[in-house]
């Protein structure tokens, strides 16, 4: 396995420090076991090199199938994962708990008989503490029902929020995450990467004064509250990228005290019709 680890130094007292590892490689579309084994063996890598949150990228269970040519609601519920009875999920919580490890893990899921594209938050003592669901979806997303809030969650780095993928594309998203208190945003994806997609990521945490990872098949970036970027990786062979952060660096000092919310109200309307 090829395998890349970045370290960034940090005068940070242990309880605002965090240890990324974001997990990069190009999973097989439809084949869960194999994707699950390659997880296993990163999240392995992860922990030699004392992570305390690891991320993968959208949909890594199935390998993102939905955007696949042949993919059908059909074929998209044979693999979709059950939260009380699938093996795949136990085991993510079993890793989580003898790892002592945050674990954000992406798999398409199946909850009151709708598909949900879903990132599920473990706990470093192994407790499922959140799932989020994505919420824009594109064309090659509306076999998904579209998720409806933007939660937020205690762990032991802090609050935490997710968001997956074009998510991104909505600063409202980031807005959101980071009105609910988080100082670190997990984003799990699979679409473009590149130029555009940096000044965006750079842009969501420097607007927002906090922390993003985003996790890639093929590019792994974490960006700072002043819109640094604290690493990256391009490539697609199968490995993590680690880093540390700071995050008492993550303040409402300055963008977020100096809102003017009162004068917003235009953003909850729809678009105007031409």
């Amino acid at each position: 396995m090829w395998m890349v680890a970045l370290f960034a130094a940090t005068a940070a007292s242990p309880e605002n420090t965090a240890r990324l590892a974001l997990m990069h490689g190009v999973p097989e579309k439809w084949e869960v076991e194999r994707n699950f084994a390659v997880f296993l063996d990163q999240l392995e890598s992860a922990s030699s090199q004392d992570a305390t949150v690891f991320i993968t990228p959208e949909c890594w269970l199935d390998g993102y199938a939905a955007a696949a040519p042949d993919s059908t609601p059909e074929k998209l519920h044979a693999i979709a994962q059950q939260q009380d009875t699938s093996a795949y999920l136990r085991r993510v919580a079993k890793e989580a708990k003898a790892r002592g490890m945050i674990i954000c893990f992406g798999y398409t899921s199946l909850e009151d008989g709708r598909l949900y594209n879903t990132a599920g938050l473990w706990n470093a003592e192994g407790t499922q503490i959140g799932r989020y669901h994505k919420t824009h979806l594109q064309a090659h997303d509306l076999q998904y029902a579209p998720g409806d809030g933007f939660p937020v969650w205690d762990s032991t780095v802090g609050k935490v929020g997710i968001m997956i993928c074009a998510d991104r594309r909505w600063p409202e998203t980031t807005r959101a995450l980071r009105l609910g208190g988080a100082r670190l945003i997990l984003n799990p994806t699979y679409g473009f990467h590149g130029d555009m997609n940096e000044a965006i990521m750079r842009t969501r945490a420097f607007e927002n004064q906090c922390y993003i990872a985003f996790a890639h098949p093929e590019c792994s970036l974490v960006t700072g509250p002043k819109g640094a970027i604290v690493t990256k990786w391009t490539g697609d062979s199968p490995g993590v990228t680690v880093c540390d952060i700071d995050l008492s660096l993550a303040m409402d000092d300055n963008h977020l005290k100096d809102r003017r919310p009162e004068i917003y109200g235009i953003l909850t309307r729809p678009s105007a019709s031409k």
